[in-house]
């Protein structure tokens, strides 16, 4: 499987912050926004990862992580000149994710939950082929795509922020994709707002009667970062957790550590390169000892 990470966008809603640099790079807490995203790749033990955005952004994501070597991963970077969709993203992945399944991420998702890895585990697995998304429970749907359920429970639908109340799950920025989702992608119509909707995708998966929704339980913590208000609870959620446990979240080098992709050395050299004395960099070091 073939992770895509999307991030782009132009982040208005927090201008003028992002006038200069990505949202996807603002700190939450003590980390870029962008590991949070990363790390459900690699939870998921997924090894290869497309990071899409401009080409400016996507000079300052090399400068961050490199070609994913210090993690034991392999990260190749496309660049989207316009922003022409979430799913464009998997149209112009194409040459590297042929005969792929596909694990979709948007970077400015923070998930956070006990049983995380054995659900990303789990979906990616896609059994019945088709795809899979999730549903979360929010209070204000209307900002985000929005699930309709028939009087059975099932996916009845997908709305696009909807002006009406439709229900109260709405799809997270995560999605996993069976090899056809490139075919389909070629298929869909650019929307009113000139772009390929990742909704129009799910829509035509669940057409087919092949779309699976995942109802992340009350277990799940999802954080939307889209604006000024959304980014600062959010390093509020990560700071009270990580002070609680003395754990932190979205660590990378530690998931990777754990994952065995990489050893104790190439920590110890990652360490010493960056030669940084922060909380950060000091978590780095205990997990040597």
């Amino acid at each position: 499987m073939i992770g895509i990470l999307m991030a782009g966008g132009s982040g208005t809603r927090l201008y003028p912050s992002t006038k200069s640099i990505s949202k996807h790079l603002f700190p939450v807490y003590d980390k870029p926004m962008i590991y949070y995203s990363l790390s459900l790749f690699f939870l998921a033990k997924i090894k290869n990862i497309i990071i899409i955005s401009d080409k400016k952004n996507l000079i300052l994501y090399q400068d961050l992580l490199g070609d994913g070597s210090n993690f034991g991963i392999t990260i190749t970077y496309i660049v989207q000149d316009k922003p022409k969709g979430i799913a464009d993203g998997i149209k112009i992945s194409e040459p590297y994710i042929k005969n792929k399944k596909i694990f979709l991420v948007l970077g400015d998702n923070i998930i956070y939950g006990n049983n995380l890895i054995k659900t990303l585990t789990q979906a990616k697995r896609l059994k019945n082929g088709g795809a899979e998304i999730f549903g979360y429970y929010v209070n204000n749907p209307y900002g985000y795509g929005v699930i309709e359920f028939d009087n059975k429970n099932k996916i009845k639908d997908i709305h696009e922020k909807p002006k009406k109340f439709i229900s109260n799950y709405v799809v997270p920025g995560i999605y996993f994709y069976d090899e056809n989702a490139v075919n389909h992608v070629k298929n869909l119509k650019p929307s009113t707002r000139g772009e390929f909707e990742i909704t129009a995708l799910n829509r035509v998966y669940l057409k087919q009667k092949k779309l699976t929704v995942n109802i992340m339980n009350r277990g799940f913590a999802w954080l939307d970062t889209g604006s000024n208000e959304n980014l600062i609870n959010a390093s509020n959620f990560v700071y009270s957790i990580e002070k609680r446990q003395g754990l932190k979240i979205a660590c990378l080098e530690e998931i990777a550590l754990k994952n065995k992709w990489i050893d104790s050395n190439k920590l110890k050299k990652i360490i010493k390169i960056n030669n940084i004395n922060s909380d950060y960099s000091n978590y780095l070091k205990t997990l040597i000892k």
